[in-house]
């Protein structure tokens, strides 16, 4: 049964999971209830091994303007570092460390927190219209969904810092230049170009791109952790002891490794 969100559409196609922010009357910016529902949906793609790609984009022409200033601005320090940004990090690894490559169209404005949204994924394609930026610095705050860290580890420091320091807004042809997306095509055809990239994806082995996507995701020093356990994890899993020691427990005797 496929889940129904307030703040996202789940799509699918042959093994692919397109994921739609649905919030567009509010630029898809993102409050308590979208961080609740991304964590929701990571749960479930990664409990879905029919599931070989997944596709982030936004609706009607607009990625994500990024936290929802309403929301976030009246609360508390406590509830703002405790809440706010406590579960919207939660959420954004998740998302990041998703068993299965991630694509992102960006499809129009991505800003501040659509764009630390942007960098949880493997491959990046933004249509031609699209601009970027980290504009938190101009209102009084600093960027709290790791746009400080994943940000500079996937695209360096210098492009972070002329855009947090210097508020500079990146066109998509810049973007693409400075590396923080990888293709730029004409607008409309951003999902279109994913899922060409997707389909090429799914042509290859679902285990070993899951893997390489891990040991890459390690070196980047995201979710080394989580790297090191699911592989090991994985190799003891091929061996009989794991057989053994199950049947075992279940005959109530001791295992014969």
């Amino acid at each position: 049964m496929i889940p129904i969100f307030s703040r996202f559409r789940l799509e699918f196609e042959h093994k692919i999971a397109v994921v739609t922010m649905i919030r567009s009357e509010k630029k898809n910016a993102l409050d308590m209830t979208t961080i609740e529902e991304l964590a929701a949906i990571c749960r479930f793609l990664n409990s879905n091994s029919k599931i070989n790609v997944v596709i982030l984009t936004g609706e009607n022409g607009v990625f994500s303007a990024g936290g929802d200033i309403t929301e976030w601005g009246e609360l508390s320090p406590d509830q703002f570092s405790n809440t706010w940004l406590r579960e919207g990090n939660r959420a954004f690894d998740a998302l990041a460390q998703l068993r299965q490559p991630l694509l992102a169209v960006l499809n129009g404005s991505t800003y501040g927190g659509g764009l630390e949204l942007a960098a949880c994924a493997d491959l990046r394609i933004a249509e031609d219209s699209c601009t970027l930026g980290q504009p938190e610095t101009s209102i009084g705050v600093v960027a709290g969904w790791s746009g400080t860290q994943r940000l500079v580890r996937r695209f360096g420091a210098q492009p972070v810092r002329r855009m947090l320091l210097g508020g500079e807004v990146f066109s998509a042809k810049d973007a693409e230049r400075l590396g923080l997306v990888d293709f730029v095509v004409p607008e409309g055809e951003g999902l279109s170009h994913a899922m060409r990239i997707a389909y090429q994806i799914c042509e290859r082995s679902s285990v070993a791109s899951q893997v390489a996507k891990c040991m890459i995701n390690a070196a980047e020093r995201e979710g080394t952790e989580n790297a090191i356990d699911m592989l090991s994890g994985r190799l003891v899993a091929l061996e009989d002891d794991v057989k053994e020691g199950v049947l075992a427990f279940k005959e109530k005797r001791a295992p014969r490794y």
